[in-house]
């Protein structure tokens, strides 16, 4: 009796080439933009002031923007802040100046056009404070990778391993590619975003290659393109699930969070896609590539002790 039916199952392994390709541009793009445009930095690593204030009614950013020019401060970065009344500007580090002298002068230029503006808040942080926060920020991406790297190696045989780095390290650099060539705000809370995708890809990925190992040792006929569409296929409703549920609170944050997570939410939510589409295409395809067979999986026998010697009759 046949447990599984091959023909029933999904073929994602006969799209292995094209999404490998899909991937390939994607990941050059995301480089390049890197290389080229890099990443907008958020004021948590770049330092500067932040200033927050409020209208009446709501404001006009392009006004606002001018206003600040006329003064000086032409590098003002300038957007709304949860409702169209409230306005966040961002300023880049100016040596010598206090930032409540920065608040002051800032203030007294919007309130020249004769509009009743109300200081928030406002905040300072220093340049050093900043390179910190980017040293720390980086070096505890790198931990991340080593730790989940050394773990991929002791959990699995070493092609679903390559696998998996190759997932994540896919993730990882499309996310990063996605905020560059958006000029998306990049500070702490994305970076924290990008630590749960990794982490999310990770989780994702050895779920998958759980029931691809299981499968190789069960399954006595078919091939290896064959058994990794039937493990595919057996996890793909715990996927959508799971990756559905997750999408929902995501897109609640996106939409209602308001622009303190709106980042973040971003970043989880891009990071989902990609971490659900490198589980079935990255992961699995390159294990596939490296020439995984069921060989390779089965569990070394164990000889007893005394088991070459003849029985005693």
């Amino acid at each position: 009796m046949r447990i599984f039916d091959f023909d029933k199952e999904v073929r994602f392994m006969s799209l292995r080439l094209p999404a490998l390709i899909f991937s390939t541009i994607l990941i050059v793009g995301s480089i390049v933009s890197l290389a080229i445009n890099q990443l907008n930095w958020g004021l948590d690593f770049t330092g500067g002031t932040v200033i927050e204030v409020g209208y009446q009614q709501p404001a006009k950013l392009e006004q606002v923007r001018q206003q600040l020019n006329d003064v000086g401060f032409g590098d003002a970065v300038v957007q709304n802040f949860g409702s169209s009344e409230d306005v966040l500007i961002r300023l880049a580090p100016r040596e010598g100046v206090k930032a409540d002298t920065l608040g002051d002068q800032v203030l007294a230029a919007l309130r020249s056009a004769g509009e009743q503006v109300d200081m928030r808040r406002i905040e300072f942080v220093g340049p050093q404070v900043g390179d910190e926060l980017t040293e720390q920020g980086g070096l505890a991406m790198l931990v991340a990778l080593i730790c989940i790297l050394m773990y991929v190696a002791m959990r699995f045989e070493w092609r679903f391993g390559l696998g998996s780095v190759a997932a994540l390290i896919h993730d990882v650099i499309i996310t990063l590619g996605l905020f560059s060539v958006l000029q998306l705000e990049f500070d702490l809370t994305v970076l924290a975003a990008l630590l749960a995708v990794i982490g999310y890809s990770l989780n994702d990925t050895i779920v998958v290659m759980d029931r691809i190992r299981e499968n190789f040792r069960k399954l006595r006929k078919g091939e290896p393109e064959e058994i990794i569409n039937v493990s595919l296929t057996q996890t793909m409703s715990r996927t959508i699930i799971t990756s559905g549920t997750t999408i929902l609170v995501l897109l609640a944050l996106f939409f209602k969070g308001g622009a303190l997570i709106h980042g973040f939410a971003t970043a989880l939510l891009f990071g989902i896609f990609v971490g659900t589409y490198s589980s079935i295409y990255v992961a699995s395809s390159v294990a596939l590539l490296l020439g995984i067979s069921k060989e390779d999986l089965m569990p070394t026998e164990v000889e007893k002790e005394g088991a070459d010697q003849e029985p005693l009759v």
